[in-house]
């Protein structure tokens, strides 16, 4: 059997997100980050989305590009911390923002990705994190319910990829990517590299292509991957 070739532009890969999608975006900070399928996003123009990542990077950087452009209504994340513009959005209530622990998010995701309604933390039980999740009390503990998360659309940054979608990380863009990858109906990913089937070492491979649905080939990396340039 001839495996598919999952090769696409950029501009094709991003037009099947539409307006309401949930999309999750890799990345942990600069690495992982998918820029240049972000900004495909915003020229695209799909509106009302929900946006799922680990942070929403600094200001005219990543994810502020799709808050700048007035796209995003919900921010599914961990902190905020480097971006004043999305802290003001919050702020004024131009944007809904639901905060996780860094580690429920990662686990939320995966939990999608596997398949499963959730799992049970006792982490945030008192704190705003825990406001509108069910308790329940087991074994003489209380815990908190954590609904698992799935999104439309993924948007992952790889180093390098093949033909058919195998995908290898670098670093810490290893942190989210390979989660999403599992926890969408539609998974897109920029490469630095796109190899021709067989290029990439089978235990380089840390996303299988069989949930990958489009490749894209990045050119020169622009400004914003800085820090990963290698």
């Amino acid at each position: 059997m001839k495996l598919p070739d999952k090769q696409s532009s950029v501009e094709a890969s991003i037009a099947h997100v539409k307006d309401g999608d949930t999309v999750m975006l890799g990345g942990f900070g600069v690495p992982g980050t998918p820029f240049t399928l972000i900004h495909e996003l915003v020229r695209h123009g799909a509106r009302n989305l929900t946006i799922v990542k680990n942070d929403a990077n600094e200001p005219n950087m990543g994810v502020d590009h799709l808050l700048q452009s007035g796209l995003v209504s919900r921010l599914i994340t961990t902190h905020l911390g480097l971006n004043a513009h999305a802290i003001g959005l919050m702020n004024s209530g131009q944007l809904k923002v639901e905060f996780n622990a860094q580690g429920i998010l990662a686990e939320r995701i995966r939990a999608g990705g596997a398949g499963l309604g959730g799992f049970l933390s006792d982490i945030g039980i008192g704190t705003e994190l825990a406001e509108g999740k069910q308790v329940l009390e087991q074994n003489g503990k209380t815990y908190l319910v954590e609904p698992a998360l799935r999104a439309n659309v993924a948007l992952l940054h790889a180093a390098r990829a093949d033909s058919f979608g195998n995908l290898a990380y670098v670093a810490t863009a290893r942190n989210f990517n390979p989660l999403m990858a599992m926890a969408a109906d539609c998974v897109i990913a920029e490469a630095e590299a796109v190899l021709p089937l067989g290029g990439l070492a089978p235990d380089d491979v840390q996303t299988t292509g069989v949930f990958v649905d489009h490749v894209a080939a990045l050119g020169a990396l622009s400004k914003e991957y800085a820090v990963v340039q290698r």
